[in-house]
């Protein structure tokens, strides 16, 4: 009932439920852990999230928690439109500073598994969109950190100007500036 596609990141994921439908809509499974686990994410989630952002154009991250809360996310669109981004953010990595940009919609179901050691975001791309998140750990506002969304090298495909970001979201350091949360490996 799903299928796993890789991205230019080995360690990000792609995952694409199928839907059963009919006349009266469709049934998709969109986690089961033993599934997940035949294709070796074993990962657990403790806690569901939700984000609805009205605006077309709300950009959302890059955000991530820093050790000892960590997350491993599992993002999917409800409703609505994205651009989900994670940059890889594990120093020694191989694709240290590199992202992967993936649309995710209501429509084609996908998700997107972002582990450890990455900043995530994503811009949408339609008014009305919902995006539910599985969390590896409990969100911890304490252990949260912000790469700048503008500075991470990651092309947003639209004019700054038309952007609609929080405060929280703006001003945050580059790459370059972060200090060292995660090794590579070490996780």
């Amino acid at each position: 009932m799903l299928e796993i596609d890789e991205t230019a990141i080995p360690d990000v994921k792609v995952i694409v439920t199928k839907a059963f439908g009919d006349e009266r809509g469709y049934f998709s499974e969109s986690f089961n852990e033993r599934r997940f686990a035949e294709f070796g994410l074993w990962h657990k989630f403790v806690q569901d999230s939700v984000s609805l952002s009205r605006p077309k154009h709300t950009l959302r991250g890059m955000h991530f928690q820093v050790p000892p809360v960590a997350q491993v996310k599992l993002v999917r669109c409800l409703a609505g439109a994205v651009l989900d981004v994670a940059v890889d953010i594990r120093h020694g990595s191989p694709t240290y500073g590199e992202h992967v940009a993936i649309e995710l919609s209501a429509e084609n179901r996908r998700q997107l598994l972002i582990p450890y050691g990455f900043a995530h975001g994503f811009l949408t791309l339609t008014p009305d969109t919902e995006i539910a998140y599985k969390q590896s750990d409990y969100y911890a506002p304490e252990h949260e950190r912000v790469l700048g969304y503008d500075r991470a090298g990651v092309d947003w495909q639209i004019e700054p100007a038309k952007l609609i970001v929080a405060q929280k979201d703006q001003g945050n350091p580059s790459l370059d500036d972060l200090p060292i949360f995660f090794r590579y490996g070490a996780q």
